[in-house]
């Protein structure tokens, strides 16, 4: 079980091979970017608390959901000590069950590979929405978020987060090398 009161640098590589369930929906996570609160420039956190990213700031374990872009739901894991705030960008996973539902949402065409690749589609698979901010992410159930272990640890590799101006460089972004459904580019090596 993972424990999420830690820092979301530390957590975001184990979510690598869990799968997360919602709403008929089940993808094995292959890839995440961890955000560091206030000390990260790239974080929602990063000015205080607001209506917005209060989730960020509550208890962990719980989700965050933000718009992008103005039309994506992006999905993230709470994820932080006592005191503080963080998540773990949910950026891209592999539909391991519920492919009818996701492909109903995603569209009729769109190969396996990309229903739930890059954090926009992997939100629209998991129909994510931000009335599901604070709701708590279970590692048991039928109904909420689900997240269960993998069964055994991956080989993962660690570079820079994507798509973001600030504080871009920093090794946050963590996914599974030679994973269809992970975006690009593709990051430097890391263990």
């Amino acid at each position: 079980m993972i424990d999420f009161a830690q820092p979301a640098n530390r957590v975001a590589p184990l979510l690598l091979g869990c799968t997360l369930s919602h709403a008929g929906v089940t993808v094995r996570l292959t890839e995440v970017e961890a955000y560091l609160g206030e000390q990260d420039d790239a974080s929602h956190a990063r000015r205080g608390k607001t209506p917005r990213n209060a989730a960020m700031f509550g208890p962990p374990g719980r989700m965050y959901v933000y718009i992008s872009y103005g039309i994506h739901r992006a999905g993230n894991i709470v994820c932080h000590p006592p005191g503080g705030s963080g998540g773990i960008l949910l950026r891209a996973g592999e539909v391991v069950d519920g492919h009818d539902t996701a492909r109903a949402r995603r569209g009729p065409t769109i190969p396996d590979a990309r229903l739930a690749q890059g954090p926009g589609n992997l939100g629209r698979a998991l129909a994510l929405h931000v009335d599901h901010n604070h709701s708590p992410v279970l590692h048991s159930g039928t109904d909420g978020f689900v997240l269960k272990d993998r069964d055994h640890e991956p080989h993962w590799t660690t570079g820079p987060r994507i798509g973001i101006t600030r504080n871009a460089d920093a090794p946050l972004r963590f996914y599974l090398p030679g994973e269809p459904t992970v975006t690009s580019p593709r990051g430097r090596a890391r263990r």
